[in-house]
């Protein structure tokens, strides 16, 4: 017999039908048990006898012969949607037993260590809440896909096998059996790719992209986490960010309706004016912050272009060192800033270079940030003299990506939202550890499949490494 959901069987009264999941509670009452089974889709209630459930415990996986009826008045349940019908058995077969869980999965979980919980996360996704965060996930995924191609976008996937370059945080590395003494570098970000992309024609690029970053350990952060890239070609700075608008405002009003944007368009905060007025670049700017569906958006704008790293005594770009340096002087109305020429970019002015950076920021995240790209390798390599490369290094690092620039490149920037804290700051979660599968701990373990861990030496000698960090 076919397999029905449970969501379904209101709809099969006085059929015979068949489920399958997982025994959620047993209620004995005499010679009749009641039994709760849960599948992807809900739950219901399932009425036999003693003699048919006397083995059945809490978690078993169970299929499920028996008719559906109608329940007594007096037991429906409005509170769910098959609270109004309830199925009698006939034939249960057990496909699996459970040994008693190590925590409770009917609560939120907050209550709970999460180092335990991260451990047997195939059991706290059991959970009704990370349920729903992950169901929600995928709808926001979806329409972030639905949009972006009904805007004539085209998605493409990048490698995750790339190259280690100078910029942002470290890289995870990964030696190259074939080519001994040599690493390839997981990608921060496709940044290079999607401007190669731009050069290659494909005007419109996005995907919905893995990164990875293997920066110091910090409360809310993950070594790996997922964005929405995108990159157009022929754009100003206010196309990019009407884009984004858009597109959250509608991802707000069909996944989220029940929230309430606080304004649109979306606020544009020069960065002065956020750390003079907020002191910070990802200001919360709520009217009301008890109200936990009030969602202020808003973009920080004119970021400094370098930012001064007093312990290595050098300039570093503030967002990437391919951002257009912003020409200070007015455009046409309406228009954004062009940029600044190669003459009027010196280490000596740099405190005063300013960014075609933006930064989309919610309720006092940042969710997100892009820029406009520039394109000339002339200033690139001066940019890159000014963070302390020298031109040979800047060629050997990034001598790729410069000669495409030779072949007749558009003007283009790009916008990069993060996924995972969108939809955690959304949901009102304290984490994003809460919105991803199998996410890490604060210090990047995977407690749940123990690694990081060693390899067998076998395998670094294939790798050509050795191990200095073993006793």
């Amino acid at each position: 017999m076919k397999r029905t959901f449970t969501a379904e069987t209101p709809l099969q009264k006085g059929n015979k039908v068949n489920i399958a999941g997982w025994v959620q509670t047993r209620r004995d009452h005499g010679k009749i048990v009641f039994i709760d089974v849960r599948d992807m889709k809900g739950v219901v209630q399932v009425v036999c006898t003693n003699e048919l459930a006397k083995e059945l415990r809490p978690e078993w996986v169970v299929e499920i012969e028996g008719t559906v009826k109608e329940r007594p008045d007096a037991m429906k349940n409005p509170a769910i949607e098959t609270g109004g019908i309830e199925i009698a058995a006939e034939k249960i077969t057990v496909f699996s037993k459970a040994k008693t869980l190590p925590f409770a999965i009917d609560t939120d979980g907050y209550e709970i260590g999460e180092e335990h919980r991260l451990k047997y996360r195939y059991l706290d996704l059991r959970r009704p809440r990370l349920k729903r965060n992950l169901i929600l996930r995928n709808r926001v995924t979806q329409l972030i896909r639905e949009f972006m191609l009904e805007e004539e976008f085209v998605e493409i996937e990048t490698p995750i096998l790339t190259k280690s370059t100078p910029e942002g945080a470290r890289d995870f590395v990964v030696p190259s059996r074939m080519y001994p003494g040599t690493f390839y570098a997981l990608p921060q970000s496709p940044q290079q790719y999607k401007q190669l992309l731009q050069i290659a024609g494909f005007e419109r690029y996005f995907q919905i992209a893995r990164c990875f970053r293997d920066e110091d350990p910090r409360a809310d952060r993950q070594p790996e986490f997922t964005q929405l890239d995108l990159e157009m070609s022929f754009v100003e700075q206010e196309d990019i960010l009407d884009l984004t608008e858009r597109l959250y405002v509608s991802l707000v009003k069909t996944v989220f309706p029940e929230k309430k944007i606080q304004q649109v368009p979306f606020p544009r905060i020069p960065y002065k004016e956020a750390m003079k007025k907020w002191k910070s670049d990802k200001p919360d700017i709520r009217k009301n912050k008890n109200d936990p569906n009030e969602l202020a958006f808003a973009f920080i704008v004119d970021f400094p272009m370098f930012e001064w790293k007093e312990k290595e005594k050098r300039w570093d770009a503030v967002h990437h060192p391919f951002t257009k340096i912003r020409n200070p002087r007015p455009t046409s109305p309406g228009q954004s800033p062009g940029g600044r020429a190669k003459s009027e970019i010196r280490k000596e002015n740099a405190k005063d270079l300013l960014a075609q950076q933006y930064d989309l920021v919610l309720n006092g995240f940042e969710i997100g940030g892009g820029s406009i790209r520039e394109t000339d390798p002339e200033i690139l390599e001066t940019v890159f003299e000014i963070m302390g490369h020298t031109k040979e290094e800047t060629r050997e690092k990034f001598g790729h990506l410069l000669e495409a620039f030779e072949y007749g490149v558009p003007p283009h920037g790009g916008n990069a939202p993060g996924i995972d804290r969108f939809i955690a700051v959304v949901l009102n979660e304290p984490s994003i550890r809460e919105v991803i599968a199998f996410p890490k701990t604060g210090d990047s373990r995977d407690l749940m499949m123990n690694s990081p861990s060693e390899i067998a030496p076998t395998q670094l000698k294939e790798l050509h490494l050795r191990n200095d960090a073993k006793p």
